[in-house]
């Protein structure tokens, strides 16, 4: 008897389904496959069981589901949460007016803080005080509470933040306060700071705790939506969220801090593409996301996924942001993506995005409303697309309706509509050109040290001459480019970040401290697991300790040694960091090493598809894959009649120079002239950007 293993990624425009069975018996895995239907922005999960249906696949016959969402990142940014109240220590009422005096619009005389997301009406104290120590100063009064509660019942509150100085240090006043709350008001939504950090920086720690207070309540209701509708069609399977970090973690657990999955969908593709990387050899890879929203890029160094705790939401050059305080996945995000608008300013400039045409009307080629040309309109005038095969044929392009699109714009700048087209191609490229080199050449990495793996429903089509700019060798186009966020779902274990910070000099005296601190994490962690009926031997660990210069704010993390620290391994340490900094930061200094925080990645294994190479003598010629030939525009490489290929029939080991198209239903890979495209083993296309095999 087989069971199915399956994944669904909510994206802007499309939801995408990737699916497999397992044989009970034998434990062999059948083919991976895949679906993209339309999102429901209205009701997310009518999408995701419109793809279980698309794919003939009954919600009863699913073992294990992972689900990815935008759900609390577009209630964060609509502002669709609930009314929140916050209750912090006595004398820091204004901690979330106050926020930090960075401002990135430094020379606007006017400039207005980011207004906070709980109003100051809504923020109540409590008296308490602790050290950063953890060592008590003022008792808590809890008397303090009740009247609280009834001042933020009065005004409709229906969710708490409960924030305390230093209680990253010392939860105990937090916790006597929530369990005063569960007593006195057991049907109130409650979030407390050290649920979901245990590091210090008061205000992103307040305003983390606020935000999750503030969209728990919407993020229970959609999850416990999607139980339901799955329930309904006879699931009895484990269901699992996507969380920002790049590992999965159960449903109840996402309910209790939904904050965590705020980035869910991206972060499940970086995953995918260092998967990808261990299978074929490859540690240092440029991860690049096209989808029909934004372009998405993130860097991974030596096989490590990199994360960040300096997470912003809204920051742009005009506002400061949101801070969140939870592990999320390093990447630079753009408002470019298959659906951005080609668009003309009042000083007669072109600009592509961010503004975008979604799911609704979508792209003018959709043919359901859109007027705006998009970068996936652009892409059919010039004959990269097939807008006979457009969206796998399930929609008959609007090429006319594209041409009169473009001849508009063209018109506002005096040129073609082809040449607005190529103009559309040429910024969208340049905007995600840019993003490349925010998470490489910013960060002191070269970008001819990387591999792209370009995935997404545009990826694709701008990776070979995005690699061709920044000189970077070669693009991966894995196979199920297209759904390959969903297909990082299923390569993902378990994964629950802890963090402690732990202010000590980097000193050969303080070596068993550190290692008590890092033996009690892990731990708390396993009993954590535990709970869940998860055993101690499929729990295991990464560590890393944040450290800084004596003097200095900011922190660098660096990996160390599961088997305790001792006085050379300190050494050994200071060295390390001494790397990381320079490559970081152009420099080193002489300045003693500091402690700031001690942090542990908590892994449960989760049984995982094996990656199957494909059987060559199952495929045909490569004539046989070749659809037809077709003029295509290669921007300054001009128009070349081009051969197309159907990407299901390339068998492994085929190669072949550009310029050439590949298809496949959800998207299209260009290949310059001269570059070099050969098929791995697995699938996976290899593009050699200069030419020559890859």
């Amino acid at each position: 008897m087989s069971k199915i293993r399956a994944a669904s990624d909510i994206g802007g425009t499309f939801t995408d389904l990737v699916y497999f069975a397992v044989d009970e018996e034998t434990g062999q895995v059948a083919e991976i496959n895949a679906v993209k239907t339309h999102t429901t922005p209205d009701e997310f999960q009518a999408g995701v069981m419109t793809s279980l249906d698309v794919a003939g696949i009954s919600a009863k016959d699913l073992s294990f589901f992972a689900h990815g969402s935008t759900v609390v990142i577009n209630a964060l940014t609509e502002r669709k949460g609930v009314k929140t109240g916050l209750i912090t220590t006595r004398g820091f009422r204004d901690i979330l007016e106050i926020a930090r005096g960075n401002r990135p619009d430094f020379f606007n005389l006017r400039y207005q803080k980011p207004e906070a997301f709980v109003p100051r009406y809504l923020r109540q104290e409590v008296t308490e005080r602790m050290t950063h120590r953890g060592d008590v100063v003022t008792p808590l009064i809890l008397d303090e509470i009740k009247p609280i509660l009834k001042s933020f019942e009065a005004e409709g509150v229906e969710a708490i933040a409960v924030c305390l100085l230093h209680s990253y240090a010392n939860p105990a006043h937090e916790q006597q306060v929530c369990e005063e709350i569960k007593r006195l008001a057991p049907n109130v939504t409650l979030v407390a700071s050290h649920q979901i950090s245990r590091e210090w920086r008061e205000y992103e720690r307040t305003n983390t705790t606020a935000l999750c207070a503030y969209v728990k309540p919407i993020a229970g209701a959609y999850l416990n939506e999607m139980e339901k509708s799955l329930q309904r069609d006879g699931f009895t399977g484990s269901f699992y969220v996507m969380q920002s970090n790049g590992g999965i973690d159960t449903v109840a657990s996402a309910k209790e801090v939904p904050i965590s999955i705020v980035e869910s969908g991206p972060a499940s593709g970086v995953l995918g593409a260092a998967a990808l990387g261990k299978v074929l050899g490859i540690d240092d890879i440029l991860a690049f996301d096209i989808g029909g929203t934004t372009a998405k890029c993130s860097l991974i160094d030596g096989g490590r996924v990199s994360l960040t705790n300096q997470y912003m939401i809204e920051k742009n050059a005009r506002s400061a942001g949101y801070p969140i305080m939870t592990p999320v996945v390093d990447i630079v995000e753009i408002g470019n993506g298959g659906g951005s608008i080609g668009w003309v300013d009042e000083f007669n400039k072109m600009h592509v995005g961010p503004q975008s045409a979604g799911a609704i009307p979508g792209p003018v080629a959709y043919g359901k409303g859109g007027t705006e040309p998009t970068t996936t309109d652009a892409n059919i005038l010039l004959g990269r697309i097939n807008p006979n095969y457009f969206i796998g044929g399930e929609i008959q392009a609007d090429v006319a309706a594209v041409s009169l699109a473009f001849e508009k714009l063209g018109e506002q700048l005096g040129m073609s509509a082809i040449e607005a087209a190529r103009g559309v191609i040429r910024i969208a490229n340049h905007n995600m050109g840019n993003a490349l080199k925010l998470v490489s050449i910013n960060r002191g990495y070269d970008p001819r040290d990387f591999t792209m793996i370009a995935f997404g429903g545009g990826g694709a089509m701008h990776a070979a001459a995005l690699a061709r700019e920044l000189n970077i060798p070669k693009v991966i186009i894995p196979a199920h480019a297209a759904v390959f966020s969903a297909w990082g779902m299923l390569m993902s274990d378990l994964r629950r970040d802890y963090a402690l910070t732990l202010p000590l000099a980097l000193k050969a005296n303080n070596a068993s401290k550190i290692s008590k601190t890092f033996q009690n994490i892990c731990t708390e962690a396993t009993e954590a697991y535990a709970t869940e009926s998860i055993e101690k031997g499929d729990v295991y660990f990464e560590q890393m300790l944040e450290l800084r210069y004596e003097g200095q704010e900011h922190t660098v993390q660096i990996p160390i040694p599961l088997d305790g620290i001792d006085g050379a391994a300190i050494e050994k340490l200071v060295e390390s960091f001494n790397d990381a900094y320079e490559r970081k930061y152009t420099y080193r200094l002489e300045n003693n090493v500091e402690l700031v925080s001690c942090k542990v990645t908590a892994f449960a294994r989760v049984d995982r598809p094996a990656i199957g190479k494909l059987d060559a003598s199952l495929f045909g010629s490569i004539d046989e894959a070749k659809k037809e030939v077709r003029d295509v525009d290669f921007d300054e490489y001009g128009m070349h009649k081009t051969t197309i290929y159907q990407r299901e029939k390339l068998a492994p080991g085929v190669v072949f120079s550009g310029p050439a198209i590949v298809e496949e239903a959800g998207s299209t890979v260009v290949v310059f002239p001269s570059q070099i495209l050969n098929v791995d083993d697995y699938g996976n296309l290899h593009i050699n950007t200069a030419g020559g095999l890859s």
